[in-house]
């Protein structure tokens, strides 16, 4: 006999959207599809989320929190470079989890260009990681950057990144993950360069 889920309802409902998403977009998220592929009534859906954007703003988190959780796994070693580079790859799209992960965060990366809720969670994420990659920066320049070059280095290898994943998953096969991966550690070295 199989155990009992202790999943709630709405994590489920949370990962059917994601898996939506990531498989055909968020045009095609309804409250109406997300209860068939859940094998649910439409007033359940409701009842956890009584809005669209309710609903893709809990989707959306779930996928930060996905993405934060995996980076705060990174075990920091001494090398501060390949600390940051462990980080940076964890937001490219190097298996299948976080291709799924990418095409998700592309999905709403565009909605929140329309859809304030979203802007605004996507800019504190955005705040967020690049004050952290901008912490590892300092690290690993040993202080030798002031503030503002510091900070512009991590908009830098945030929007190099994010342009690499967007890239990868919207492209086919162009960018491999070795391509990514060699892209990463050259960004870092040109942006940790003395």
């Amino acid at each position: 006999m199989a155990e009992p889920s202790t999943r709630s309802t709405r994590d489920v409902l949370t990962d059917v959207l994601l898996d939506i998403t990531a498989r055909r977009g968020l045009d095609a998220v309804s409250v109406r599809q997300v209860a068939a592929a859940a094998g649910v009534s439409i007033g359940t859906v409701q009842h956890h989320f009584p809005t669209k954007d309710a609903m893709l703003t809990a989707a959306f988190t779930e996928v930060v929190r996905r993405i934060r959780e995996r980076v705060a796994n990174v075990v920091p070693g001494p090398d501060v470079p390949r600390n940051l580079a462990a980080v940076l790859r964890e937001l490219l799209p190097l298996d299948e989890r976080r291709s799924a992960e990418v095409r998700i965060q592309v999905a709403f990366a565009a909605r929140a260009a329309t859809a304030p809720a979203l802007a605004a969670l996507q800019a504190g994420i955005l705040a967020e990681v690049t004050e952290s990659i901008a912490e590892v920066i300092a690290l690993a320049r040993h202080g030798e950057d002031g503030p503002e070059d510091t900070r512009r280095k991590a908009h830098i290898a945030l929007a190099a990144v994010d342009g690499l994943a967007l890239h990868a998953v919207s492209s086919g096969d162009w960018l491999d993950p070795s391509t990514l991966t060699d892209a990463v550690d050259h960004l870092i070295g040109t942006l940790l360069a003395q």
